[in-house]
């Protein structure tokens, strides 16, 4: 999933984000609303992760802005105010999900993968297609019954590929939601990614290459 992190406090937003990237997301960040409102309106998020206490644009204004402007993402507010008419108010706000200061990583881990779920079509837990099983929740995947190991990358590809269910998915789509905003499109990631995979998942050849359009399981 594509995630944006919104936090002023540095330390803890690349620990956030370094704990969303161990689970195979990409992560944005931002440290303050005005740069958070900057990037939701360039990039598509699957899950927004908001502190509500931020320089420049409060927490509040920009979850408005988000909620006004019809974008997909699904909010979670994040923040110390921990009473009951905070929480009621946060929610009212437009945000889909909050948790308060402190928090332990895997429950904040765990909600960005449900949230990120209800934005997508449902999907059944183990993804499937052509003797591959994919479980994201596991981040294992089986070809023919075999155990492949895979990195990362390799992992989120594959289920971005499998999800599509025989869709094409182009290389831009790949990089949007794998890599972060930092990832150059002139680098060649995506094919290097495609091509390791490809040979992690060895024999028959499972990964279609569309040409001028991008890469699809039939």
């Amino acid at each position: 999933m594509r995630v944006l992190v919104v936090e002023d406090e540095r330390l803890l937003a690349d620990a956030i984000a370094e704990w969303l990237r161990d689970g195979t997301h990409a992560v944005d960040l931002a440290y303050d609303g005005a740069a958070a409102l900057e990037r939701a309106c360039v990039n598509d998020y699957d899950v927004i992760v908001l502190d509500r206490d931020l320089p420049l644009v409060h927490g509040d204004d920009v979850c408005r802005e988000i909620v006004r402007g019809g974008a997909a993402a699904r909010i979670l507010m994040l923040t110390a105010a921990a009473e009951v008419t905070d929480r009621v108010d946060g929610l009212g706000l437009g945000a889909d999900d909050y948790l308060t200061k402190p928090f332990a990583f895997p429950e904040l881990a765990a909600r960005v993968l449900a949230l990120g779920r209800r934005c997508r079509p449902a999907a059944p837990p183990t993804l499937r297609r052509a003797g591959i099983a994919l479980d994201p929740a596991r981040r294992e995947v089986f070809r023919d019954g075999r155990y492949v190991p895979l990195a990362k990358k390799e992992f989120a590809v594959l289920a971005e590929l499998l999800r599509a269910d025989g869709a094409v998915v182009s290389a831009e789509q790949l990089l949007e939601k794998v890599w972060d905003e930092n990832a150059d499109p002139f680098t060649g990631a995506v094919r290097l990614t495609v091509l390791k995979l490809r040979r992690k998942l060895a024999g028959p050849p499972v990964i279609e290459t569309v040409k001028g359009a991008g890469y699809r399981i039939p």
